[in-house]
């Protein structure tokens, strides 16, 4: 071998067990049009794949609006939308197929039997979605008005069932490392805006989800079998649930614990509830703070809700939910209850328990106090309220509940108080105006 073969032998060896260098690219650099009509998916995604390869960076959209359809982020890919810059859904229902060769769950018992979503994300590490442009759904294409003699509740209803629509915005599951800072999410196409499914290490900072509150079903941040969530700073506006964590097992290989998630500094606008903990079947939820919020013009504050057999959106395992702090969370326009917990008396519902849970600091003003129904078998233990303030006034003050979102079925809820067991009340106060 003479030394001109050896010295390129030796190069291309270096150049295969060299480390890749990170890479950013702009999307209209690299050929998309932002114009808003053509879409630029292909695109989109082969820079999306053309960064993580090359060991992650930016795929940086800005100066227009990028239509695109379902799009997958990678190892290693920081998808940043500039303040002048709009990622948008397609419109097109048919661009919303469900996925194949899904690595992290089994799609089948997925909620809605539906694993596809705008940005997908499927066992990725070190992700994000950054800059202060806009994520627009484009859900005015997947919603109807109600008509006049129906408008109750939400004013609007899908235009197709729910195993047809586009249930979730961004999805992540599997993944770790990943964050999400400074983006505004809009026109959710009633559907999730953001799902985080069995993922580590998680933070949302800074975040705007502007939902359209007559929608139904566009929840918030829905945090569920994750680990190590944050999130801070956030202003959330839905017409679901806006903050919710659960640990529905169901599409996972294996059970998984839903613990330290954080909520700080956020303010939250529900036609639904504020924060929901649980839901039917869920796993074990333990050990998560949610401090320092607002809440205004919401049905219900804080839930704790068990309740019995549901379509597709249920779990494989008894619940059980403990060591959950509620501190300083002010809620002002609450249209049904402030703090609800109920456990259903079904066969269908499996409990463990529901314990230790204290709420310090809570000040509301709404039209009814607390509702709380355990059932005989399994009552609510050892729940402390510090420091609270509950005002309860009429309905002239907050008028219109028939169509407020959820609160159509809240108020039929008279206040409770049944099954609870050590329920400890420490200078709290309840006022009828």
């Amino acid at each position: 071998m003479n030394k001109i073969t050896t010295l390129i032998l030796a190069m291309a060896f270096c150049a295969a067990t060299m480390p890749l260098e990170a890479r950013d690219i702009d999307l209209k650099s690299f050929g998309a049009k932002p114009d808003g009509k053509t879409k630029v998916t292909a695109t989109l995604q082969k820079a999306i794949n053309e960064v993580s390869k090359a060991g992650g960076g930016q795929v940086i959209l800005s100066g227009g609006t990028f239509l695109t359809g379902p799009i997958e982020l990678k190892d290693g890919v920081e998808l940043h939308i500039e303040a002048d810059a709009t990622l948008l859904g397609s419109p097109d229902l048919k661009d919303y197929p469900n996925r194949t060769g899904s690595k992290h769950v089994i799609p089948e018992n997925l909620p809605r039997w539906r694993d596809i979503a705008l940005i997908y994300a499927d066992e990725a590490e070190n992700i994000a979605i950054t800059g202060r442009g806009t994520i627009d759904a484009n859900g005015k294409n997947f919603v109807r008005p109600k008509t006049e003699s129906d408008k109750t509740a939400w004013n609007y209803v899908r235009i197709v069932p729910n195993n047809e629509s586009v249930p979730r915005v961004v999805y992540f599951t599997g993944c770790r490392n990943v964050t999400v800072t400074d983006v505004t999410m809009v026109n959710q196409p009633a559907g999730w805006s953001y799902w985080i499914h069995d993922c580590d290490l998680v933070h949302f900072d800074r975040c705007k989800i502007l939902a359209n509150v007559e929608y139904p079903n566009n929840d918030g941040i829905h945090i569920n079998s994750s680990r190590d969530v944050t999130v801070s700073n956030c202003f959330i506006e839905t017409g679901d649930d806006s903050i919710i964590v659960r640990a529905n097992n169901r599409s996972l290989h294996e059970k998984k614990v839903c613990e330290r998630v954080t909520v700080t500094n956020c303010t939250l606008h529900s036609w639904a509830n504020g924060i929901r903990v649980g839901w039917v079947n869920d796993g074990v939820i333990r050990d998560c703070v949610f401090s320092n919020i607002v809440m205004t013009d919401t049905n219900v504050g804080i839930v704790i809700q068990l309740p019995g057999e549901t379509d597709s959106d249920y779990g494989c395992e008894a619940t059980l939910i403990e060591n959950i702090l509620f501190s300083n969370i002010v809620m002002d326009g609450i249209y049904a209850h402030p703090i609800s917990a109920q456990i259903a008396d079904s066969e269908f519902t499996k409990v463990e328990a529901v314990r230790n849970i204290r709420f310090q600091g809570i000040h509301s003003r709404g039209l009814q106090f607390l509702y709380i129904k355990g059932t005989e078998k399994h009552p609510f233990e050892n729940f402390t309220f510090s420091d609270c303030t509950f005002e309860r006034v009429s309905d002239e003050v907050l008028p219109g509940y028939k169509e407020h979102g959820s609160s159509y079925w809240d108020r039929h809820k008279e206040e409770t108080f049944l099954h609870a067991k050590n329920f400890v009340f420490n200078n709290t106060t309840f006022t009828t105006y």
